[in-house]
Order: structure tokens, then sequence, then C-alpha cells
């Protein structure tokens, strides 16, 4: 019998997606790797392709430590983890898993905004705790439908979520490094302007130093007391500092988060602000959506060992 191929999966996200590691296994000889620095030297060299992630990415010295290795196949959609001109210039392709966790990313966008605007998490805790017998009824509460929604970034996810807004009868218009004419909504070329004739920013454009706290004081400001921002793309996208300081004074009105500059550190301000709705990145986290893209991983991977064309390259 053939050897089977070896390969290292070096983010423990890839083998917890449902039915990933048996397929994996059922076709390569699998290391699991997942400790930085240490990993084993002589198996390392032998792994012809690597599975990664967008929390744990690959750099240079990634690159160094799996000399052979032609593909690296990242889990997710976000890639900017991965120093993809590295690998450009050693000759390694990159792959992600776009599309498939478009819906639920996007399902996540939109439950994050009712949350703010309904104090949901703030109703939930004040039944818990009796309060509501006790204290009475919350102070009101504001809809969603009906109020003009900003996104930053017009990818898949942003699309996604823009339709969505629709069915909440929410004009819709967005911001992007350029105009796409074949779009249905009004395009700004400046996120100040967008974020001003907004009540709700959607962030969802990818991470990066490109994107590094393009969501500022100034954005923020402009976005208003009745503006709410909701973040499903990279926590460095937003100004934290800013975001705590305006959250604090009454800028906006709220927010609904699900990723931070610094993850899992969470500052403590946002734990302890009502008005933020705070996830541990789970935009992509369901059965459905993990076993999707694990498959993506599995099929890319697969692909590259059999000289075909890879299913969603990124390099």
């Amino acid at each position: 019998m053939p050897q089977k191929p070896e390969i290292a999966v070096i983010a423990g996200a890839v083998v917890e997606a449902p039915d990933t590691l048996a397929r994996l296994k059922s076709r390569f000889t699998v290391h699991e790797m997942y400790e930085a620095g240490s990993y084993d030297a002589e198996a390392a060299k032998r792994c012809k392709a690597v599975a990664t992630s967008g929390g744990v990415g690959a750099t240079a010295e990634t690159y160094e430590a799996f000399p052979n290795a032609g593909l690296f196949a990242s889990f997710g959609v976000g890639y900017d983890s991965v120093d993809v001109a590295e690998a450009k210039r050693r000759g390694v392709r990159v792959t992600n898993t776009p599309g498939v966790l478009t819906d639920e990313v996007a399902d996540l966008a939109l439950a994050l905004a009712l949350a703010v605007s309904r104090d949901l998490v703030v109703g939930d805790a004040w039944v818990r705790a009796g309060d509501w017998e006790k204290r009475g009824n919350l102070p009101l509460a504001r809809k969603l439908s009906g109020r003009p929604a900003g996104i930053l970034g017009l990818g898949g996810i942003g699309k996604a979520i823009a339709k969505r807004c629709e069915a909440f009868s929410m004009e819709v218009a967005w911001h992007g490094p350029r105009a796409k004419p074949d779009q249905p909504w009004p395009y700004h070329d400046s996120l100040v302007d967008l974020a001003e004739r907004s009540e709700v920013l959607f962030v969802a454009c990818p991470g990066g130093a490109a994107t590094r706290h393009l969501v500022n004081a100034e954005v923020l400001k402009a976005l208003g007391p009745d503006g709410i921002l909701v973040n499903i793309a990279r926590g460095s996208v937003v100004d934290e500092a800013a975001l705590v300081e305006a959250l604090g004074a009454g800028t906006i009105a709220g927010a609904g988060l699900d990723v931070f500059e610094e993850e899992p550190k969470v500052p403590e301000a946002l734990r302890q602000n009502p008005r933020a709705v705070l996830q541990p990145h789970v935009g992509s986290a369901t059965l459905e959506t993990r076993r999707a893209m694990g498959l993506l991983v599995a099929e890319n991977l697969e692909a590259w060992f059999e000289g075909k064309a890879l299913v969603t390259p990124v390099a």
C-alpha cells in the first residue's frame, strides 16, 4: 500500500470542525502540531502541506518550520494573519474558505443589531434577576426596522448583510476602497459621510494594515448618539480605545461586537457596559458552517496533492 502524504494541522479549529479530522486521516498522515516554536522538526520537514486558520495564521517563521510544504490551507475567510506576500516569495500556495460562512456571519450581524436596538441582553438579565417584578418595566428601546444602514465593505458578507437589511426595510448605503457600479446600493467615497447618514454601521471589511482603525473617533462621532456599531469583521478595523470612550460618553448609542483587537482579551470597560453586546468571535460557529469550512480545507488539500486546480485559492 502506498504511503499516505504527510500534512500538518497547526490550528485546533480545523480538526474541531465536524467530520474534518476523519476526512483528512482517510487521505493523509496527519501530524497535529499546535504549539508554535515547538513543532516536531523532523515530521515538519516531511509535511508537504499545512492546515492553519485565520486565528493562527502563518508567518515567515511558520514557512521556515515547514520548508517542504507547498500549500497552506487556511480555515476561515479572513487571511490577514497569513503572510501571503511571503508565501508568494517562497512559491507557496494559500487557500481560504470563503462563501460557506457568509450566511452565518450575516445572520449574526443582524442579530447583534437587533440585540442592541431592542436591549435583548439587558432585558434577559432584568427578568432573570427578578427586576421586572421588583422594579417594573425597562425603559423603551429602539426599533431596528426602517433605520438607515451603512456597510463598510461590500464583499460577500457585506452583500448578505445588505440583503438582510432590506428585509428590515432599512435603506442601505456602503463604503469601500472603490465603487462597484454593478451594485444596487449607493456608494459613499467617505466613511465619515457614510456614518453621518447611517444609524447602524456594519463593519464587514477585511482586516490587516490597510484597514487598521478605519473606524476611529471621527467616524464614531459622525455615527452619532442614536447610532449603533456592529463589527463582525476583524477587531483591528475599529479603534477599540475610541469605541470605549464613545460608548462611555454617549457619543454612540451602542455596539454589537463579535471581534476584538486582542482576542480573547476584552477591555473591562466593554464588558461592564450594558450598551455593548459581546460575542466570543462566533460568526461562523455553527455545526453546519464549520463542517462546510472543514470540507473546503480538505478539498483544497486533496486538489493540491492530485495536481488539480485549487478550489478557493488566495495566492
